[in-house]
């Protein structure tokens, strides 16, 4: 965040967001959309209401294999409502994660997507013409593409 501000990239990221124009945030990116992050104790943008936590050392899967921090690898997303930047993306994909923290948003009508790793978490988030995601979806294959392609002909609104 503190690159962001330096830059007054955070100003134009809200600026950009009030003026209705369709906003992607991969990975970080769905971290700093957040009120504050437990990283560094760090205040983000604040356009979406909740915080970023840390996975917690040590955890396990339900079956008690121990998962490691930070969680890299292929998961599903659980997407929980239509919305066109996932249009024509099969469920069953899987998309690519890194990353040691993870949105918890305070509103469910931010909530896109979800994901199991130890524990349920927010891996696509939605307000209004913004689209964030925890994974990358330009190291994802097809299904990736497919949500890059689909949110460059997204007109910015949340259809739901």
């Amino acid at each position: 965040m503190f690159d962001l501000m330096r830059l007054k990239l955070d100003a134009a990221l809200v600026k950009a967001y009030g003026s209705g124009k369709p906003i992607l945030g991969i990975c970080l990116g769905t971290q700093i959309v957040m009120e504050r992050s437990q990283e560094n104790q760090t205040r983000c943008l604040g356009i979406i209401k909740g915080d970023v936590i840390r996975f917690p050392e040590g955890f396990s899967e339900p079956g008690g294999r121990k998962l490691k921090v930070p969680h890299m690898g292929w998961n599903r997303v659980k997407v929980t409502r239509e919305h066109p930047v996932f249009d024509g993306v099969d469920p069953q994909s899987e998309f690519y994660f890194v990353h040691s923290y993870y949105p918890a948003p305070r509103e469910a009508r931010n909530l896109l997507g979800e994901t199991s790793y130890g524990v349920p978490f927010a891996s696509a988030l939605v307000s209004e013409n913004l689209v964030a995601v925890q994974f990358h979806p330009e190291k994802s294959g097809r299904p990736g593409l497919r949500l890059l392609s689909n949110f460059c002909m997204w007109d910015g609104k949340d259809h739901a």
